[in-house]
């Protein structure tokens, strides 16, 4: 008697069933992404009529025009100062709390799970929340820092106001760290933790010298996901805490596009603001690709 062996993968007999799987998410895709993409890419190189929608090409002037105004490359700046601080204090946050965890919390999966419930909320809810803790006028952090005799005014003082946005996307970003530092904390082999304690190795050092190197492919892969975040995803913060004051101080990029674009109407300008941005981000990942990746090691043993 025979016996009939399964092929190893699924076989396709026509060449349409595979391109009619894919068809919706192609759809999709073109429709919200692709088609926005060469609109905008369009638009960036013409001088845009609001109302009509027609154009009038002018090659690069809307790059140039961008480049010698002094608000944009303020919001350049901005914007690296915030994607650097919120990249670095959420993931070591999120490091430290997930490094804890493991050791305290153990198998807790509900005091595991509230820490991670901060990612749930919307940015603009995030910084609602953060502006009624610190607003100068009623927030109960501010009253205590007031109390303190720390001056705090994030509604006139630059410095200020961009503390207060960064701490509001740290907060909501610790918890999407956290969830991917302690996956990989957790699959670091236990016996290499043992063996670094009978070396007389203290805690510190054993999350130093053993857990830190066995996650810096985590590690490598959160700094890219951070800094796309501080660039495109904080708009709704700065929105509801700031609206990009005061006099310009936390006006990123992001923030600037959108009010060039929708509210003063330079859809050209708008335009050429997301292309740069997006080249921005392009040219920091493929720095970090290639040299911060040169240091990480994927090696588990």
């Amino acid at each position: 008697m025979s016996i009939h062996t399964p092929p190893a993968g699924a076989v396709f007999r026509g060449r349409m069933l595979p391109w009619l799987l894919l068809a919706p998410q192609l759809a999709i895709l073109a429709l919200f992404f692709f088609r926005p993409a060469a609109e905008g890419l369009r638009q960036a190189f013409h001088l845009a009529d609001p109302f009509t929608g027609r154009g009038i090409y002018v090659g690069l002037d809307n790059f140039r025009a961008l480049f010698a105004e002094p608000e944009y490359l303020d919001s350049i700046r901005a914007s690296l100062i915030f994607a650097g601080l919120v990249a670095g204090i959420a993931m070591a946050l999120a490091f430290v709390l997930a490094a804890a965890a493991d050791r305290l919390l153990g198998e807790r999966l509900a005091l595991r799970s509230a820490i991670i419930w901060p990612y749930a909320v919307a940015p603009a809810v995030a910084g609602v929340l953060w502006l009624f803790l610190l607003h100068p006028s009623f927030g109960v952090i501010a009253q205590l820092l007031h109390e303190a005799g720390l001056a705090w005014n994030p509604l006139l003082d630059g410095t200020d106001a961009m503390a207060l946005i960064v701490a509001a996307a740290v907060w909501k970003q610790v918890s999407y760290n956290f969830i991917f530092f302690f996956a990989a904390i957790r699959s670091v082999p236990k016996s290499l933790i043992e063996a670094a304690a009978i070396d007389g190795a203290g805690p510190l050092r054993r999350l130093r010298d053993v857990v830190w190197p066995l996650v810096s492919p985590t590690s490598f892969f959160l700094l890219v996901m951070n800094l796309i975040y501080a660039f495109f995803d904080s708009f709704g913060i700065v929105d509801a805490i700031t609206e990009g004051g005061p006099g310009g101080a936390t006006r990123l990029m992001v923030y600037k596009a959108y009010r060039d674009g929708f509210q003063a109407q330079d859809l050209g300008g708008s335009a050429a603001q997301s292309i740069v941005l997006m080249a921005l981000v392009g040219v920091l990942t493929v720095i970090q690709f290639g040299w911060i990746e040169r240091k990480v090691s994927y090696a588990r043993s």
